[in-house]
């Protein structure tokens, strides 16, 4: 029986998707061991696998991530050079440790890493065993082809678009140069020497990695190597929670779905917006809260949750407003649905990009629209019926790709030619 360590950061964007992999894993008769925060072990435990929590790496509050990690609430652009130096990189060292001891209790034989999870790489260096990595948002590959990832910025061909990418490459240059002090002096600690790869690429496993999404949602580039593998949509397995009592209310009416989401869930900044732009539209709105208690009234068409099914809620909706989290964007694309994306911070700007790229929905490029901006996109997309044609073919397009049949059918052929 062949072991698989499976790290992944202790997100919920992060672990709801791992899930489907971890049951296709396991419904093959492999050994699963997943590394992740302690807040999530029921979660894979009920699905039959082992979880090793983080120990050696700050186990964290994902809501509340400056309690471990100070400085991490810094506004916009800052807020994102913190996470990545102080949740990913400054926790390198302990997370490869913490995967050395595992190996240590029960040898493993494949690392299969969330590509956030900066460890994985040095933990396979030293326990010198194959890995993949897998993407559980947006596939931030650098490539000739698009500018650089996290920007939220679109292709732009011509001279024009090159002289831009350029002056990014020069910025984000002088943005990386501390992160690469703090990836060195992790390594060191590990007796690892210094990286010869660019600091965005050391996420990237040499054999092979697999994104969640298509090459509709990835700016259609042409130019990825041949170890990136899109798997298109990775389903949530186990965790769902029960239908709310008034599910039956919801009628024959539209209906539109708005969500905060899972990490951000001030709901001031779009289900607030959300619910009085649609206030006066024939249609019920679903608003998911994340467990937040609303500050605030609703209208009379608005029904409240703090959580809902997803699946059943994509099977009654017929546009998604969304904060933008990559997981709820390929599920809904996935259904067939379009969105308009409202995110502001983190990945979220790249998420709405690609969603205005591909067609199928609205980037309304910023996390805090006003109620006239949310009408307006909602009037744009529904009045337009291509949005709606563009969610379904990139909804085919998602299922043509496997999902975790397909993610496994690879890890499976390189453990297959590794001879494990």
């Amino acid at each position: 029986m062949t072991h698989i360590a499976l790290p992944v950061m202790p997100f919920a964007g992060h672990v709801a998707p791992a899930t489907g992999l971890v049951a296709e894993l396991l419904a093959r008769g492999h050994d699963v061991t997943v590394y992740t925060g302690a807040h999530y072990r029921t979660r894979f435990e009920a699905l039959g696998a082992a979880v090793h929590p983080w120990q050696a790496a700050p186990d964290f509050d994902e809501h509340n991530l400056t309690a471990t990690f100070p400085g991490t609430d810094r506004p916009g652009r800052l807020a994102v050079r913190a996470d990545i130096e102080h949740v990913f990189v400054r926790t390198l060292g302990g997370q490869a440790r913490d995967l050395v001891a595992l190996d240590r209790e029960h040898p493993v034989d494949l690392l299969l890493g969330d590509v956030l999870s900066f460890g994985t790489g040095p933990a396979a260096e030293l326990l010198e065993v194959p890995w993949v990595s897998v993407s559980f948002v947006p596939l931030s590959y650098p490539t000739p082809s698009l500018p650089l990832p996290g920007m939220g910025l679109s292709p732009e061909p011509g001279p024009v678009g090159r002289v831009r990418d350029a002056a990014l490459t020069r910025v984000f240059t002088a943005f990386s140069r501390r992160l690469d002090r703090v990836h060195a002096e992790q390594r060191a600690g590990l007796d690892l020497p210094p990286r010869s790869t660019p600091l965005n690429m050391v996420l990237y496993s040499p054999r092979l990695n697999l994104a969640s999404g298509c090459a509709s949602l990835d700016f259609g580039r042409t130019d990825l190597p041949d170890t990136v593998r899109f798997v298109g949509r990775l389903p949530t397995v186990g965790g769902r929670h029960s239908l709310p009592d008034w599910w039956a209310r919801l009628g024959e009416r539209p209906v539109v779905l708005v969500t905060q989401g899972t990490l951000n869930i001030d709901a001031r900044q779009l289900v607030k917006p959300a619910l009085e732009a649609l206030a006066d539209v024939d249609v019920t709105v679903l608003a998911t809260t994340g467990g937040v208690p609303l500050p605030f009234s609703t209208p009379a068409n608005a029904l409240v949750a703090d959580f809902v099914p997803f699946d059943a809620a994509l099977a009654r909706a017929s546009l998604v407003i969304s904060n933008g989290g990559w997981g709820g964007t390929v599920e809904t694309l996935a259904a067939g649905v379009p969105i308009i994306v409202a995110g502001g911070d983190r990945d979220k700007p790249e998420v709405a990009a690609r969603v205005d790229y591909s067609g199928a929905g609205l980037s309304l490029h910023t996390g805090r629209p006003s109620a006239h901006r949310v009408r307006a996109g909602y009037d744009l997309v529904t009045g337009h019926p291509g949005y709606r044609v563009r969610a379904r073919e990139v909804a085919e397009e998602l299922a043509a790709l496997g999902g975790p049949g397909a993610a496994v059918d690879a890890i499976e052929q390189v453990l297959a030619d590794v001879g494990a």
